[in-house]
């Protein structure tokens, strides 16, 4: 019998980071960044963003697997600096580096990239690096 793989997934709906100080965090991505909170606990923090879903979990409280009434969680868990990219439109740019410089977030990088888009680095409390990019980063995207 051969299976046949099902359709390509179609979009990435969640990630996660994995922080020590979840108030801090948490506060950079609603206040500074504007996400917003879809729901809390004292472990985790669900951050909205277009269709997807930031996650944030106070490190190691969710290494342990989980029950939950629909099912089991299998646990997770990492550590060190991690990095995602949120999509932004070219226009904006100049706005988002007058608001980090007014919030006093260092821009650490930029890049202007081949495809034509271009990127802002900077970092959340907890060190991860945020990638602020807009279209043309990856073909397509």
């Amino acid at each position: 019998m051969t299976a046949l793989r099902p359709a390509v997934p179609g979009k990435l709906l969640e990630t996660a980071l994995y922080v020590r100080d979840l108030r801090a965090t948490r506060w950079f991505y609603e206040h500074i960044l504007g996400l917003e909170c879809l729901r809390a606990t004292d472990t985790f923090c669900a951050l909205g963003i277009g269709p997807g879903v930031l996650l944030l979990f106070r490190r190691g409280s969710a290494a342990a697997a989980t029950e939950t009434p629909g099912g089991h969680i299998p646990g997770h868990d990492a550590g060190g600096r991690q990095h995602i990219a949120l999509g932004v439109a070219a226009e904006t740019l100049p706005a988002w580096r007058e608001w980090l410089a007014l919030n006093v977030v260092a821009v650490e990088g930029a890049v202007s990239w081949p495809s034509g888009g271009h990127s802002l680095f900077l970092r959340d409390p907890e060190g991860h690096l945020v990638e602020l990019a807009t279209p043309g980063l990856w073909p397509g995207r």
